[in-house]
């Protein structure tokens, strides 16, 4: 798998540096000691040459959003959210195991384990979509276990913002876990968008493979996302497997929205029900009892907020150009906050519960209203200013050079002429995906092996223009 050296840890007053936990495109995650109270903690840190203003927003929100919800027993405990000397934002978590990720690729998950996840984790998902909050990127590497072995959901960093309000777009996907509409730019998320993602991500744990690979086939991202438009997963392969868990799980991925469970919790409840089937406990639904624990999420205006639809702010042609795949190979899940993660990834505003509005507030929209015309106005006069300058071209990448030695690839090219604020996003024909300054990459491969990547210049956040595709064949 791709590789990149860890940024420097950066000095945390209260808290020592033990060592990194892991890396991915756009964060690294290190194992720190907090000083009082004693304890060890995960903490995630932005890459300096990712980090603007746009990037700090959306950490922002990530912190908010899983401070907001951690109190929820299957959502990942925040402690605290700053930024270190050096200017790169930081969550401090609570610390836990990413093993799950790995095992499900590796050994045979018992049914009876994998139901008493998927209750839990769409507990979790449950309580989110009720509080006004769509996760966006639900795949195994962001189900996390605690020191007790309860199953925990991370990342909410491609949630989408009131802030952002209706300019917001998909940044990153995973494309072996995300629904048909969302890779198809027909929306950017909605209650059944997450049904899909939490229905494929149970299957992959059964199956021990995302939905759509075919073991021992191409695999690539245009295959997945092919295969996920035509909505055919490929059977689980499992006697152990009652029919009616892959009947379920099989409708929860339906290619119409519509033919889907209505929500999370319909799923669950038929999970639960699959529990009683198998002679299994019924494992609890964890929901809030009170309505003023919701409200405490749900009425703060940095809540993320359920809707769908395709962002105004770009069309479907240039945000088909601009999407790319992601990484669930990362050590430490959560690590690609924004914008990645498959290894070898009808408008609903301010709704609760399976799309039902909330009252809404004269003033609240009035400001909203009033917001929206000054962005489409800042919006404007920034097209046309760049129109106007020609500083918008963002340069292409060309003539990949690669060298083998044993079973490593290193790919190499020379500087476009980038900016200082710049970077370099490479994309594997896997679909992982990386971003990193220097005009060098390094791929560990297996015998036999065809690797191929594309690079594009990645400038505030969007991609330029993709370089032709660079292959190499590993000699078996």
């Amino acid at each position: 798998m791709a590789r990149r050296l860890p940024s420097s840890p950066p000095i945390l007053p209260g808290f020592s540096h033990i060592h990194v936990l892991g890396s991915g495109g756009f964060a690294d995650v290190f194992l720190y000691e907090q000083n009082m109270p004693r304890r060890q903690v995960a903490v995630k840190v932005m890459l300096s040459e990712i980090v603007n203003d746009q990037v700090r927003q959306m950490f922002q929100a990530e912190a908010n959003l899983m401070a907001q919800l951690s109190a929820h027993p299957s959502i990942l405990t925040v402690y605290q959210a700053s930024v270190s000397s050096d200017g790169r934002p930081y969550l401090v978590m609570e610390l836990c195991s990413s093993s799950l990720s790995q095992r499900y690729r590796t050994e045979r998950l018992p049914v009876a384990e994998v139901l008493r996840i998927a209750v839990k984790i769409g507990s979790a998902l449950e309580t989110a979509n009720r509080a006004g909050v769509l996760h966006r990127d639900i795949k195994p590497s962001n189900i996390l276990t605690t020191a007790y072995g309860n199953p925990v959901l991370s990342d909410f960093g491609i949630a989408a913002t009131l802030g952002e309000s209706e300019s917001f777009e998909a940044v990153g996907m995973s494309i072996p876990w995300s629904a048909p509409e969302v890779l198809m730019d027909e929306t950017a998320g909605t209650v059944q968008s997450e049904v899909w993602a939490f229905a494929a991500t149970t299957y992959s744990l059964l199956a021990g493979r995302s939905p759509f690979e075919i073991p021992g086939g191409s695999n690539k991202s245009t295959d997945l996302i092919s295969r996920i438009n035509r909505a055919k997963p490929q059977p689980i392969g499992r006697g152990d497997v009652p029919a009616s868990l892959e009947r379920a799980l099989i409708r929860g991925m339906s290619r119409k929205p519509e033919a889907r469970q209505s929500s999370v919790i319909e799923l669950v409840h038929e999970l639960q029900a699959i529990e009683s089937e198998m002679g299994l406990a019924q494992t609890a639904v964890e929901s809030v009892i009170d309505e003023w624990a919701l409200a405490t999420v749900s009425d703060l205006e940095d809540r993320t907020r359920v809707r769908g639809g395709a962002s105004p702010a770009a069309s479907i042609s240039e945000r088909r150009r601009r999407r790319r795949g992601t990484d669930d190979s990362a050590p430490y899940a959560g690590v690609d906050t924004m914008a990645r993660d498959s290894r070898s990834s009808p408008r609903v505003t301010g709704t609760g519960a399976a799309g039902r509005p909330r009252p809404t507030r004269g003033l609240m929209w009035a400001a909203v209203a009033t917001a929206t015309v000054l962005v489409l106005g800042l919006i404007i006069a920034l097209a046309v200013l760049f129109t106007a300058t020609g500083k918008s071209t963002v340069p292409t990448v060309s003539n990949i050079q690669a060298t083998v030695v044993g079973g490593t690839v290193t790919f190499s090219w020379q500087d476009p002429g980038i900016n200082d604020a710049d970077s370099y996003r490479i994309v594997t024909a896997d679909g992982q995906s990386s971003i990193q300054r220097s005009p060098e990459f390094t791929y560990d491969s297996d015998p036999g092996e065809r690797v191929c990547i594309t690079v594009t210049v990645n400038r505030e956040g969007k991609d330029g223009p993709a370089s032709g595709e660079k292959c190499v064949d590993i000699p078996a």
